[in-house]
């Protein structure tokens, strides 16, 4: 679906689509917190793949789809997938185990050194961080998404950066100079619900 008419979509899979390229271009894009992304995204080699199923075999079964997809596909056509979930995973826990399933799959099959995950949720939260740390913003995205990266493209952008565990800390102080305010209303759904 890169480089694909967003017409021949159903209108509620435009919308998802439109949300997510709002979010990259300006939260990931926008405030640099992927160094990496401008040019994938400017050349449109982004796939964006929805799921709305919410039945485990049919959820395992898009992963799988979408994985071949990437890896069978040139570089210049999808350089990267996001799998985007708009139904079923809205508790962080349930995301992540279905994360967790992905990640054993990817290794189970020795995919590891071609495939890298990371993951976006709109409740996303850090480990042993508060809920309320802006911080969690930076894996805050409108809808559930796992996000498939070529581990060549991950070794080549990182083989630029001096300090790549920096990002993480850059990308923290990003949102902590924005402040609570502006960070909620470029992430409205990232809010925590009381």
């Amino acid at each position: 679906m890169n480089k694909f008419d967003l017409e021949t979509l159903s209108i509620a899979h435009q919308d998802v689509v439109t949300n997510i390229r709002r979010w990259l271009e300006q939260m990931v894009v926008g405030l640099n917190l992927c160094p990496f992304s401008h040019n994938v995204i400017a050349q449109d080699q982004v796939h964006y793949a929805i799921c709305d199923a919410t039945i485990d075999a049919q959820l395992k079964q898009f992963y799988v789809d979408e994985l071949q997809r990437l890896l069978e596909a040139n570089e210049s056509d999808i350089a990267t997938s996001l799998l985007i979930f708009t139904r079923g995973l809205e508790e962080f826990d349930d995301y992540l185990a279905l994360l967790d399933w992905f990640q054993e799959l990817l290794e189970n099959a020795e995919l590891t050194e071609h495939v890298q995950l990371a993951s976006f949720h709109p409740q996303y939260q850090f480990e042993d961080v508060a809920a309320n740390d802006l911080g969690n913003f930076t894996n805050r995205s409108p809808y559930p998404i796992i996000h498939l990266l070529r581990q060549v493209q991950v070794t080549k952008a990182l083989s630029h950066v001096s300090d790549p565990e920096k990002i993480y800390i850059d990308n923290i102080n990003t949102l902590n100079r924005l402040g609570r305010q502006q960070v909620e209303a470029l992430c409205p759904w990232g809010k925590k619900k009381s």
